[in-house]
């Protein structure tokens, strides 16, 4: 499979003032477009522009087309804005194949979906895949106001509507999300989804470890727009590559992943912003200062794995493994 491939944009309609929904079939008629699992994403790509990652919300599995939900974010200056203003139908864009670093998981009794705003794209998708199925499931969905909520139609009119909850923030205190007697008395076997901006997924993941749900239940997807943010008192470290006895600076104003591609490391990268987990990396030896969102508070204690595209060294050098 190419890393890109050409799709052709067949219908674009708006869902909410701030979120438009793409759909993209394969530009010829014979061609066929990659199956998918819900959870995934496709990165697009726009001729000078940064490539950006978009989860397919959909129903997964062998599908003639591609749905994609774009939030226009106020600050945003590149594709999300691109494709707001100027892509139409018939255009062409490339794409990526799907990719899915957030998957449902396997053997689960009940599955409790959890989205935030635009966080609803992936999430939907796996209320469909659960729904198909005729698995045991949940969906609470959050927005700040009803006209901010997408999908509304869709949801109403599937055959799961009597497994959703939508809250607003503006609406009294009984349509608002009382995360705590969602998230109390974990079952075994149940496993808990949450995707939003990054505010809502800490909210969620803090309650759900005061609630007693295992790491290993719960899965995360935070959304973001922006490219990781250096901190006051970052400081500049090495990273010695074990395989090798490469040592490579990163400056503190740099990320370790920047460094290591400038030097040359061939490392895969996705959303480089400490989500998808595809940049990972093996610590050989030294502390990590863990700014991820992928790891879990186990995986972080155990400092066996570096995220390189966000976290830093704790010391002054840390070695990491590539195989």
């Amino acid at each position: 499979m190419p890393a890109t491939f050409a799709v052709k944009v067949t219908r674009k309609w708006n869902e909410t003032p701030d979120i438009c929904v793409l759909e993209l079939h394969a530009v010829r008629e014979d061609q066929k477009l990659p199956a998918f699992e819900a959870g995934a994403h496709v990165e697009v790509h726009l001729r000078g522009l940064p490539s950006r990652q978009y989860s397919l919300c959909n129903t997964p599995g062998p599908t003639d087309c591609y749905q994609l939900g774009i939030f226009l974010e106020p600050e945003s200056r590149g594709v999300s804005r691109a494709i707001h203003q100027t892509v139409e139908v018939g255009h062409t864009l490339d794409i990526s194949p799907p990719k899915n670093h957030f998957p449902l998981a396997e053997g689960a009794t009940h599955s409790l979906l959890l989205a935030g705003g635009i966080g609803v794209t992936p999430v939907l998708a796996m209320a469909e895949a659960l729904a198909s199925r005729s698995a045991s499931f949940d969906f609470h969905y959050c927005t700040r106001s009803a006209e901010r909520m997408a999908f509304q139609t869709r949801i109403g009119q599937s055959g799961w509507r009597q497994n959703a909850h939508l809250y607003f923030d503006d609406a009294p205190d009984d349509r608002r999300l009382d995360l705590n007697a969602v998230l109390s008395s974990p079952a075994a076997g149940t496993h808990l989804y949450v995707c939003g901006p990054s505010g809502f997924v800490t909210w969620v993941k803090q309650a759900a470890t005061q609630s007693g749900w295992p790491d290993t239940h719960v899965h995360s997807e935070s959304f973001t727009g922006t490219a990781v943010e250096v901190q006051d008192g970052d400081r500049a470290f090495d990273v010695e590559i074990a395989e090798t006895g490469q040592i490579i600076h990163v400056g503190k104003d740099q990320t370790a992943l920047n460094a290591l591609v400038e030097a040359g490391i061939d490392i895969p990268s996705s959303c480089e912003a400490g989500n998808c987990g595809t940049c990972q990396t093996m610590v050989v030896s030294g502390a990590i200062d863990h700014r991820d969102q992928y790891l879990t508070a186990a995986e972080r204690v155990a400092n066996k794995s570096f995220i390189p595209c966000c976290s830093r060294a704790a010391d002054d050098m840390i070695v990491i493994g590539l195989e």
